[in-house]
């Protein structure tokens, strides 16, 4: 069955139109033949609504009574039996009357809606749920009858009957909404000109960002990428350099320019890994970005101005925001640069703005601290080699040895700088070169003590060599900055990794995450806190070591986390490189809260369903079981009031004894049900205390005939450590069972015995059995096995006698009886210090 189709009428405030709107709508559909009933529409005694509602259908409320009055209701039963193609729904956040089928009314129209009727309903902006706290904030009014946001959202239609501030005035002053003694009240509160004003704005909003997610939707559907200039959105280029902000605050103000405009900030990173972008340079612009209102993205891509163009058109931007580069004149030789060739390939419908800034063609400037990569040891020693090595070399080259040659001095002048290179990185190496090279032109090359090169072969050797030293330097410093990289990406991936496993197990609770996240940071301090509003006081919901901080603000470091929720460490100032995991543990501390509440829900439904459960098979079992012995006790009450027959003494005593058998019935079936009612109440609280079994198991066969059951409870006996009452209850009740079922003639045998700190109670009987699969099921409530026709109760006895037995410390459970039929083993435990039974030489007695 297709599931129906839900239109909404949107209004900013009460008395706008929405539901005149609606019956407007009904009555064209019904001249075109469709099959329109009103299931709940309100007029407010407004007579033109009122009017609207004649030549319509409506289906009957449901009448309901709630503190001493009658009030209606949607009678969803009537409406899905009537089944029309199209049912009119007023008021979808209304809230029921307590005893109604659903507790909300848009709970309501999801049933119609999944019945395949479709549903046409109102909502006013206020209502939304999200907005509750903006609402509250301009008329200072909290709306209590909500709906989620996410109920209007999911309607095939929403349409916006909109109206001025001073026309729904002016329809006020006229009596069309209110009542006239409630017009001038309502003027001067709610429907203040600034406030209609505000829900307004408040509704148009809402339904544009609706309207845009359909424009997205189509255009992802078929496939369209052109560019649709429905709005202005205006993508801002980021580098992670200083200009960025310049950019920013452009394209802030080019966005208020239009009505609706919107900023997003683009930074494209290489899928290397490798960039010169300062990432605590790209945190500050991303906070500065959120602060104007605008979103920031990060977009991994090779060729920038690509990427940059497909996210602009990806995202239906109009304009583009760039910054005009920082390469310096000759740097363009390498090519025309990305705001060039972005604007060359932006095409018609896309602006490019090129905005100058205070870094334009300074260059880029040579990365910084590449050196701390390679440790401090190693480039101090880099530096001894690079500066103090080829005057050590020269030394011995010149006094120590003979002339090996211009050639063979390069190659050893050589091997320092790349000794230097391999040890402290790019600069020592560089120096290397610079030095090596003064010191081969000074001394071993013609003429020699002078900085001039005769032999033009010397200049192109000495050139090569300087050349392959920066070649080398170059090489190795790209080595070391790619090992720390791939370093700290291993270990961001193990953290990742370890928490994407928790996600899939569901194993880690809040304080032991939070503890995980205090100690990979090294932190303090670390707690999670949320608040239900932005003006609504923080809450701790989970922390870890010691004086965590009371409000975000405090912390050393805040990471928020959604709207209402942010993670605080106390401690000290995280990197910027720290956030990206930091920002991965803190929307996993939110899963996992959320996880535990859900889990908390799924338990606590569970009991209701439980408890559902057992009332369902309450009732069920109470509509016959309960009714058998009272019929009987009618039948025989009625028969010894009549006074056509006149009954013998004989008669009279068995119609006597047929009322007492009945009602001894029914006190035992009542019994049973308090007992269970109390035990899944949790209200059962045991008296334990030292108990003598052959006096408490002898006041047990009370309810059953004198000889079925045959007693075997030696004197000599260990005390146990029980309430006296509940086990007898639970002898009872295990007794009573097997008397029940075993078979006419056979008595059921009830003993006892010791074994090791617990004393076993056996009731023994010889009927059917049951199969080992439904031992444990027949101690579950209303579990009768087989439903043997023989049986009087609920089923409730062997569950109330395990319940009894568990809460008391003890075990019930049931074996089969040798020969055939079923044995119950109630295990109890002895009193501590108590006297045990002299035990049998068992060898002696296997031997006699």
């Amino acid at each position: 069955m297709a599931r129906g189709k839900l239109r909404i009428y949107l209004g900013a405030a009460p008395g706008v139109g929405k539901t005149y709107a609606m019956l407007s709508e009904a009555h064209r559909r019904i001249e075109r033949g469709t099959d329109c009933v009103v299931a709940f529409v309100e007029h407010h005694h407004r007579p033109r609504t009122e009017v609207m509602l004649h030549g319509l259908e409506q289906v009957p409320r449901k009448e309901l009574a709630y503190r001493g009055g009658v009030f209606t209701e949607m009678d969803v039963d009537a409406v899905l039996a009537r089944r029309p193609q199209v049912a009119l729904v007023d008021e979808l956040p209304h809230t029921n009357i307590p005893g109604s089928r659903n507790a909300k009314r848009w709970q309501d129209i999801e049933e119609l809606l999944a019945a395949g009727i479709d549903v046409i309903s109102t909502v006013n902006i206020q209502h939304l749920e999200s907005l509750g706290d903006v609402v509250e904030s301009i008329t200072g009014v909290r709306q209590q009858e909500t709906v989620p946001d996410e109920v209007v959202r999911r309607a095939d239609q929403i349409e916006l009957v909109d109206m001025s501030p001073q026309a729904l005035r002016r329809r006020m002053a006229h009596g069309n909404i209110y009542k006239p003694d409630k017009v001038d009240a309502a003027l001067s509160n709610y429907f203040r000109p600034g406030n209609l004003t505000a829900l307004r704005e408040l509704a148009l909003l809402w339904v544009a960002d609706r309207v845009d997610e359909y424009l997205n939707e189509y255009r992802r559907e078929h496939r369209v990428s052109a560019i649709w200039g429905s709005r202005e959105r205006i993508v801002v280029g980021l580098t992670g350099g200083p200009e960025g902000r310049t950019l920013i605050r452009r394209a802030a103000r080019l966005a208020e320019k239009g009505a609706g405009g919107e900023v997003l900030a683009v930074y494209i990173a290489r899928s290397d890994g490798l960039t010169a972008a300062s990432p605590k340079e790209l945190a500050v612009q991303r906070t500065l970005v959120e602060d104007l209102g605008g979103t920031f993205h990060h977009v991994v891509g090779d060729d920038i101005p690509a990427s940059l163009l497909d996210f602009a058109r990806g995202v239906n931007a109009t304009q583009i925001v760039l910054g005009v580069s920082r390469r310096r004149s000759w740097q363009y030789v390498f090519g025309p640069g990305v705001g060039a060739t972005v604007a060359v390939e932006s095409g018609p419908d896309l602006d490019v703005h090129l905005i100058t800034h205070d870094e334009a063609g300074k260059g880029r400037g040579l990365p910084v601290a590449r050196g701390a990569r390679l440790g401090r040891s190693r480039v101090i020693w880099g530096w001894a080699v690079g500066v103090i090595g080829p005057a050590l070399l020269t030394w011995f080259l010149t006094s120590a040895t003979p002339d090996v040659g211009l050639a063979n001095d390069m190659l050893l002048y050589l091997t320092l700088t790349v000794a230097a290179a391999l040890l402290g990185g790019l600069f020592p190496a560089l120096a290397s070169a610079v030095v090596g090279s003064l010191l081969l032109n000074w001394y071993f090359t013609p003429p020699i003590h002078t900085l001039t090169i005769a032999d033009p072969k010397n200049i192109v050797a000495i050139a090569i060599f300087v050349g392959v030293a920066v070649s080398v330097a170059s090489v190795v410093d790209l080595a070391a900055r790619r090992t720390h990289q791939a370093a700290r990406l291993r270990s961001e991936s193990e953290i990742l990794s370890f928490l994407a496993g928790n996600v899939l197990r569901g194993e880690t609770s809040l304080e032991a995450l939070l503890e995980r996240v205090r100690e990979t940071f090294g932190m303090e301090s670390v707690a999670l806190r949320e608040r239900a509003g932005e003006t609504a006081p923080w809450t701790c919901a989970g922390s870890v070591g010691p004086r965590p901080a009371e409000i975000p603000e405090d912390a050393d470091v805040d990471v928020p986390v959604g709207d209402h929720m942010a993670l605080s460490l106390r401690g000290r100032v995280l990197p910027a490189a720290d956030r990206r995991v930091l920002a991965a543990f803190a929307a996993q501390a939110a899963v996992v809260l959320d996880r535990q509440r859900l889990q908390s829900q799924a338990d606590r439904a569970k009991e209701l369903a439980e408890g559902n459960r057992i009332r369902t098979a309450l009732l069920a079992a109470v509509s016959h079981d309960l009714r058998t012995p009272l019929a009987g006790i009618k039948a025989a009450v009625t028969s010894l009031r009549s006074d056509d027959v006149a009954w013998s003494e004989q008669d009279q005593a068995d119609l006597l004894e047929a009322i007492e058998q009945g009602a001894d019935r029914l006190d035992h079936l009542v019994g049973n049900l308090l007992d269970m009612s109390r035990l899944q109440t949790g209200t059962v609280t045991p008296i334990i205390r030292e108990s003598d079994l052959d006096e408490v198991v002898p006041m047990a066969l009370g309810g059953v005939p004198e000889d079925s059951v045959g007693l075997d409870i030696p004197e000599t006996l260990p005390m146990v450590y029980v309430d006296g009452g509940l086990l007898e209850r639970a002898v009872a009740n295990v007794v009573e069972n097997a008397v029940k079922y075993s078979p006419p003639g056979e008595r059921v045998l009830v003993c006892a015995s010791a074994l090791a700190d617990r004393v076993e109670v056996r009731v023994v009987d010889r009927g059917p059995g049951v199969p080992d699969e439904a031992k444990d099921r027949i101690f579950e409530p209303f579990q009768r096995y087989g439903d043997s026709p023989r049986g009087v109760g609920v089923g409730l006895g062997l569950a109330v006698a395990r319940s009894f037995a568990e809460a008391i410390g003890g075990t019930l459970h049931a074996e089969d009886t040798p020969g055939g039929g079923l044995t119950m083993v109630l295990a109890v435990p002895t009193a501590p210090g108590s006297r045990r039974p002299e035990q049998a030489d068992l060898s002696a007695a296997a031997t006699s």
